[in-house]
């Protein structure tokens, strides 16, 4: 006999997906964005393109403040707003309005620090493999990593060759996931 997760399961994963992958594009805009990233990249135009149906709508009635994409912002809110609403809808749950932005921001600052790790990460295995050339991602990871990564290469150097900022980065990262969410949460 089948249960009622049967059909439950595979739509709660698809609306999961199909929204964080979508989050993920508007905050890498966001992201690209806020640290004035190669906008002819192609990444970037790729990121442009698949965002801009919702995005240049919201533009119009919600400007950017300073180099911060508002419209963006408030999207990333809105769409994960709604995934969460989803899914509880389809599991048969309430939840207030309050713990429901809870969990939305907690969700948000926890792929903001997973972008950064990520990123973090791939670029250091770019920089091991391929040294010194030049690609789409390595362009757009080192124009993301740098204002995190810099000031930390301002008080560590690399020692004998080795550049230890990546790794106290990724450490200081995880430390903030351990600081933070556990407040929202």
């Amino acid at each position: 006999m089948m249960g009622d997760d049967y059909l439950t399961n595979p739509l709660e994963f698809l609306i999961s997906t199909l929204f964080s992958l979508y989050i993920l594009a508007v905050m890498l805009r966001f992201l690209l964005g806020t640290v004035r990233a190669d906008f002819y990249n192609p990444i970037s135009q790729f990121l442009v393109r698949i965002t801009n149906p919702l995005l240049i709508p919201l533009r119009k009635v919600i400007p950017s403040i300073g180099k911060f994409d508002s419209a963006a912002l408030l999207l990333m809110i809105v769409l994960q707003l709604a995934a969460v609403t989803l899914i509880l809808l389809l599991r048969g749950e309430g939840i207030s309005t309050a713990i429901l932005l809870i969990v939305t921001l907690a969700t948000l600052v926890s792929l903001l620090i997973d972008v950064f790790m990520f990123a973090i990460i791939v670029e250091v295995i770019i920089s091991w493999m391929n040294p010194g050339s030049y690609n789409p991602v390595s362009s757009l990871l080192h124009s993301l990593t740098s204002p995190l990564l810099r000031p930390i290469r301002h008080l560590i150097p690399p020692i004998a060759g080795i550049d230890l900022a990546p790794l106290f980065a990724i450490i200081g990262l995880q430390v903030l996931r351990m600081l933070v969410l556990p407040l929202l949460a």
